[in-house]
């Protein structure tokens, strides 16, 4: 067993750890790094997504700080029509591949081990073992290991279906839909997702855009969702305003409710969350974006079964914990039960520096990128685990509407002590993966008049904190006592 010598040993080559790594090595221009994955290729679970998939926010705050994931212009056709781009699975893909050849190795500074799985020993040593080879290394990891899978994101085509799929049954993932042209003779009868959420989403967009009629798609949607209203969430440098107004009917809508509901029915009232069936009160939020134009497609489909989870299928039978519902022989069933991030991880929160370990959660939700390269920001640039967890408490990743008012009341309070503090209030102003920083920094740097304006509407955030910090505790209580 050969020993492996290394500063920071990184776990995971996804979305978590090479916004880590990225911004690491530029804050600390002396440290050696080494990525484990398991993955064949960088990009974490990127590489098991479905290949339809896109980001469902603007690309311009996701990725890596050092590198603009896609070209700077409007989409002009398609249902991102007069927004900014989503960077689709292969562009996601390519672009982690280029950080990594052109960046992260070109450095001298980073050894990279795909299909690679990390072992800890029980002496806490660490240990590493190629899957192919079987082969086992021991690192030395000098100051610390990054733990950056905490998320456990799972995807359909790692997901083990809850339900149970009679021989002779069609069963498909989203990943196989592209592949029914070569079953033009035969194509099912009928299509049933499986599913409410945003894969759920993107499977009935494709089916309706890909050609098949509406009437021939059922879905199974145990609970809608509220989703982001993608028009509010473009790019600050373009569109700084409607971000701010964005914060202000965040702030003014939970301060005039008593709880999550009401508050989400102000945001809808307002077309800052959307949802599919107006008739129906959503339950559910896991902070996806949508445009409106995916929400006409998704509303041509009528048939929605609402009966709860799906206990069994068998060709020509879909069954429910209490009753069975009867389908054509040849009928599709499409799984998208995988939940993209298990909400159970939430019991799992810990302090981000802990010794010898950076365990890398939300310092903002849903910031995913920019949450991991602020840690990095930290870790080199403050001393003790007391000032950098100060800095950083982990944010409540949260699931249903009565719950998101604590998602809100934290990002606030984030807000405030990282804009309190010199310098990650200047990383701020200079992160790409930060949604309003840089764009606000221009501004003060050319004496943008606009300023005086928000100023005001920071006045407005703080009158209405007292109401925001109000429902929030009552929507801690509620996700406190679910986890």
């Amino acid at each position: 067993m050969s020993v492996i010598e290394t500063d920071y040993l990184i776990v995971g080559a996804g979305a978590v750890g090479l916004a880590f790594a990225d911004t690491l090595i530029d804050e600390d221009p002396d440290c050696h790094i080494t990525i484990v994955d398991k993955h064949s290729k960088p990009g974490g679970h990127w590489n098991d997504a479905y290949s339809f998939v896109a980001l469902h926010q603007p690309s311009a705050t996701y990725g890596v700080n050092s590198m603009e994931m896609c070209p700077d212009k409007v989409d002009t056709e398609g249902h991102n029509k007069g927004m900014y781009p989503l960077a689709k699975h292969a562009e996601i893909l390519a672009y982690y591949g280029k950080l990594m050849n052109e960046r992260l190795l070109h450095s001298g500074r980073v050894a990279y081990h795909p299909l690679t799985e990390y072992l800890s020993g029980e002496d806490g040593t660490h240990r590493i073992r190629g899957i192919l080879s079987g082969e086992d290394n021991s690192v030395a990891v000098r100051r610390k290991l990054v733990d950056a899978t905490w998320f456990q994101t799972s995807v359909p085509s790692t997901h083990k279906p809850a339900f149970e799929i009679a021989e002779g049954t069609r069963f498909a993932i989203p990943g196989e839909l592209p592949s029914l042209w070569q079953e033009a003779d035969n194509l099912p009868d009928r299509y049933i997702v499986l599913g409410g959420g945003k894969t759920a989403m993107d499977a009935v967009v494709w089916l309706v855009e890909a050609g098949v009629a509406p009437e021939k798609i059922g879905w199974v949607r145990p609970r809608d969702s509220w989703m982001f209203n993608r028009k509010n969430l473009q790019p600050a440098h373009a569109a700084l305003d409607d971000l701010l107004d964005f914060q202000v009917a965040l702030v003014e809508s939970a301060n005039a409710a008593e709880t999550g509901d009401e508050m989400f029915a102000e945001l809808g009232r307002r077309g800052v969350m959307l949802r599919i069936d107006e008739s129906v009160t959503p339950g559910m939020f896991h902070f996806a974006v949508i445009s409106e134009a995916e929400i006409d497609l998704m509303r041509q489909v009528t048939q929605v079964y609402r009966q709860g989870r799906v206990t069994k299928i068998e060709p020509g039978k879909m069954h429910f914990a209490d009753e069975a519902i009867d389908l054509p022989e040849n009928t599709l069933f499409i799984d998208c039960t995988a939940t993209a991030v298990p909400f159970d991880v939430r019991e799992d929160t810990r302090p981000f520096f802990a010794g010898d370990r950076i365990t890398l959660q939300l310092v903002q939700t849903p910031f995913v990128p920019y949450s991991a390269a602020l840690a990095a920001f930290i870790e080199a640039n403050f001393d003790s685990d007391e000032e950098k967890n100060a800095l950083c408490p982990p944010a409540p990743l949260t699931d249903c509407t009565n719950t998101y008012p604590y998602a809100v009341m934290a990002n606030l309070m984030s807000t405030g002590i990282l804009s309190n503090n010199p310098k990650t209030n200047e990383f701020n102003a200079r992160s790409r993966l930060h949604p309003t920083g840089p764009a606000i920094a221009k501004m003060m740097r050319e004496g943008d008049p606009r300023l005086a304006a928000m100023s005001k509407i920071g006045d407005m955030i703080r009158a209405n904190m007292p109401g925001v910090v109000k429902l929030g505790m009552k929507a801690k209580a509620i996700h406190e006592g679910a986890a």
